[in-house]
C-alpha cells in the first residue's frame, strides 16, 4: 500500500508540469516560412520558453492568409499571435481585433527595434506589432555584362542621370540585352517619387500628384524611350528579378528576397548590390520599408504567456539565427554592425545594403502602406504608368487620369 501511495506522487509530480503548460498558437503564411519557423522554434525559441512552461503550438496557413485571418478574428477562432503585413495593417488595426502592445514593452524594449518600422506599426498613437524582420529595396547588377559592355559599376554616388546614362551604355553594347527592365509598379517607381520630397498623403488625407511627382513619373517612364530599360512584360517577365536571373537585364531593382532565388535559378551569377539612385536635385534618395509584424490577439486567454513567445521570437538570439541563414534582415538596431554584413560574398552585401536602406543612407522611407486603401490606392498610378511606359497616353493624360480616381478615392474635391 505504501508502496503504491508513493509511485502515485511520483506519476503526479512527472505529468504536472504538464499540466501546467500553457499552449500559444502562432500563424503565418505557409511556403517557404513553414521551415524557417518551425527552425526557429525548436532551435532558440522553444527551449527558452520550456523553461517558462509555455508550449508554441505553430499553424501556418496555405492559401490567402489575409483572407483567412480577418475571417478568424471575426470568428473568433484566431491564434494568439500572427503576421501581420505592413501593406494591410492599418485595415486590421481599425477593426479593434489587435491589441495594443504599448503597456507590454517598455520604452527602452520598443527602442530597441528601428524606429521607422516601430513607426511603421504605429496606428492612431498606439504600437500593435513588433516588426521580426524587414525588407528595403536596391538595385542588384550583374558584373559579368557590366565587365563586358565596359561600363562602369554602379555606385552609391550615382545621380538618376548617371544611372540612366550607364543603363544606355549597357543595353547599346550588349546584344539581347536591357540595362533594366521596368516594372509599371508603384511598389518600384514609388521610391524616385519619395526621393523628391513628394508625400504619398498630404495633411488633409489627400493624394495630389504634384511637379516633384511629375517629374520622378517623366524621368521613370522616359527610360525605355532613352534606351536605358524595356518594359517587363515584353520580355516576357513579371518583375525586376526575372529579368535578372535569366541574364536579360543587367540591372534588378529588389529587396534581399532576391538572393534565394538567384540561388536557386541562376547560382553562377556574379553580381554585386548598390543604393537606389539620388534625386539630382534633392541629392537624396528614396525608398520603402517592406515589414511584417507579429501582432497579439486582442481576444486571446493567454495574452501574458503570446507576449513572451512574442519577445522570443524578434529576440536577439531569434534575429541572429535567421541573419546568419540569410533569411531575413533583422529589426533590431543593434544589428546594424553584425559580422554577417561583412562577410565577404555577394548576399551579405545584398543584405547590408538592404539593412542600411531602412536609414538615413536610404533617404526618404516610407513604409509600404496606404492608410487603409491599400492595393486601390495604388492601381490609377500602376496604370497611369503602364499606359505611358506602353504609349497609349501622354504623361499629361496619364496622371490627369490618375489625379481623377486618387481624388474620387480619398475625397478630394
Amino acid at each position: 500500500m505504501r508502496r503504491t501511495f508513493w509511485v502515485f506522487l511520483l506519476l503526479l509530480s512527472l505529468s504536472l508540469p504538464a499540466l501546467a503548460q500553457v499552449q500559444v498558437r502562432i500563424s503565418g503564411w505557409g511556403g517557404t516560412d513553414v521551415a524557417i519557423v518551425s527552425g526557429l522554434l525548436k532551435e532558440v525559441v522553444q527551449p527558452k520558453l520550456d523553461k517558462e512552461g509555455i508550449r508554441v503550438v505553430y499553424e501556418p496557413i496555405e492559401g490567402d492568409y489575409t483572407q483567412w485571418l480577418f475571417n478568424a478574428l471575426s470568428a473568433g477562432t484566431a491564434p494568439d499571435l500572427f503576421y501581420v503585413d505592413i501593406f494591410w495593417s492599418e485595415s486590421l488595426f481599425a477593426t479593434g481585433k489587435v491589441e495594443p502592445l504599448d503597456r507590454y514593452f517598455t520604452r527602452q524594449e520598443i527602442g530597441e527595434f528601428l524606429p521607422n518600422l516601430v513607426q511603421a506599426f504605429t496606428y492612431q498613437g498606439r504600437l500593435y506589432g513588433i516588426p521580426k524582420d524587414f525588407n528595403t529595396l536596391a538595385l542588384q547588377f550583374n558584373t559579368d555584362l557590366f565587365d563586358e559592355a565596359g561600363v562602369k559599376y554602379l555606385n552609391q554616388q550615382d545621380t538618376w542621370d548617371t544611372f540612366a546614362e550607364k543603363l544606355r551604355q549597357v543595353q547599346s553594347k550588349l546584344k539581347d540585352v536591357t540595362g533594366l527592365c521596368l516594372v509599371a509598379d508603384f511598389a518600384r517607381f514609388g521610391a524616385f517619387a519619395f526621393a523628391t520630397g513628394w508625400k504619398p498623403f498630404d495633411e488633409k488625407g489627400h493624394t495630389v500628384l504634384d511637379a516633384n511627382f511629375r517629374r520622378a513619373f517623366e524621368w521613370y517612364t522616359g527610360l525605355v524611350r532613352q534606351g536605358a530599360a524595356k518594359f517587363a512584360q515584353d520580355l516576357g517577365e513579371g518583375w525586376t528579378g526575372g529579368c535578372f536571373g535569366a541574364e536579360k537585364a543587367a540591372v534588378a531593382m529588389e529587396g534581399a528576397w532576391i538572393a534565394g532565388f538567384l540561388r536557386d535559378k541562376a547560382p553562377n551569377l556574379r553580381y554585386r548590390t548598390t543604393f537606389l539612385p539620388l534625386d539630382p536635385v534633392t541629392k537624396k534618395r528614396g525608398n520603402f520599408i517592406f515589414t511584417v509584424s507579429w501582432s497579439l490577439n486582442a481576444a486571446s486567454k493567454n495574452k501574458e504567456a503570446a507576449v513572451k513567445v512574442l519577445k522570443a521570437l524578434t529576440s536577439p538570439e531569434a534575429q541572429q539565427w535567421v541573419l546568419e541563414r540569410g533569411l531575413a534582415i533583422p529589426s533590431r538596431r543593434a544589428l546594424a554592425n553584425n559580422p554577417y554584413f561583412q562577410r565577404p560574398g555577394k548576399e551579405p552585401e545584398l543584405n547590408r545594403i538592404v539593412f542600411q536602406g531602412s536609414t538615413s543612407q536610404g533617404g526618404n522611407v516610407y513604409p509600404f502602406k496606404f492608410r487603409g486603401f491599400g492595393g486601390d490606392w495604388m492601381r490609377p498610378i500602376n496604370d497611369a504608368l503602364q499606359a505611358v511606359i506602353t504609349g497609349q497616353k501622354t504623361v499629361g493624360q496619364a496622371l490627369q487620369d490618375a489625379q481623377r480616381e486618387l481624388d474620387r478615392l480619398t475625397g478630394r474635391r
